[in-house]
């Protein structure tokens, strides 16, 4: 059997975000099957606001995954209120609770759409919204604007930011972006190949993300803590 990670110790404070890079294959979305109960540890713990067990890991949290996984047959608020309606919620319900909600994402005037009208930016402001309305304590994000352009995902990256200010959650993102890591998270921790293990990790100033993303990604203290993560990243195995 081969080690996925070892010797992972990480702690995130409630409402806390965390960025995880590393390289293909380290094992970064197994860590997030590890933290939200899709799979159980071979060794070690695994704690979410003082859940053990798997499946009470997995009450506690709400994953986005890199594709939208939107249901083609359902419109914004349809797909939005999915998380609702699994809950229990009747589908009526769901839709008006949901529908105040839309304008702040970004996506007035397309309640109604189908997610083949939809650009692949709105989209994930669909899929995001529904891992939002899930109530869940603790978000997971796995790549979760790896499949877009770059500009669509650096206007994205800003409305995200935006989006967890106004409805701050416990935050673990993956990424292969270490800009992405630094615009998003407030802690940066660095993998290393398979097994993956924690090389290095990296608080982030919260004043220094402060702005526009062009005017972050240009500050001299952003630019330099990016280059040592890059510099772990890039450093021999």
């Amino acid at each position: 059997m081969t080690d996925a990670i070892a010797g992972v110790d990480l702690e995130v404070p409630p409402q806390g975000r965390l960025a995880i890079v590393g390289p293909s294959g380290c094992g970064k979305s197994t860590l997030l099957n590890l933290i939200c109960g899709l799979d159980e540890p071979t060794d070690g713990t695994i704690e979410v606001l003082d859940a053990t067990t798997a499946p009470q890991r997995l009450r506690r949290c709400a994953w986005m995954p890199q594709r939208d996984l939107l249901l083609p047959w359902r419109d914004v608020l349809g797909n939005a209120a999915l998380a609702l309606e699994n809950r229990g919620m009747r589908r009526a319900a769901a839709r008006r609770q949901v529908a105040p909600m839309v304008a702040r994402f970004g996506l007035a005037e397309f309640e109604d759409k189908l997610p083949r009208e939809l650009s692949g930016g709105m989209r994930q402001r669909v899929s995001f919204l529904r891992t939002l309305v899930a109530g869940k304590e603790v978000l997971l994000l796995d790549e979760p604007f790896g499949a877009l352009d770059s500009i669509t995902r650096g206007d994205l990256q800003q409305w995200l930011r935006g989006a967890l200010d106004e409805e701050p959650r416990t935050v673990v993102l993956v990424t292969h972006d270490v800009e992405e890591a630094l615009l998003l998270g407030r802690q940066v921790a660095v993998m290393s190949p398979r097994p993956g293990r924690i090389a290095a990790s990296f608080d982030v100033d919260q004043a220094m993300t402060e702005g526009s993303r062009r005017e972050v990604i240009r500050r001299q203290e952003f630019t330099a803590l990016r280059d040592e993560i890059l510099s772990v990243l890039e450093a021999p195995a």
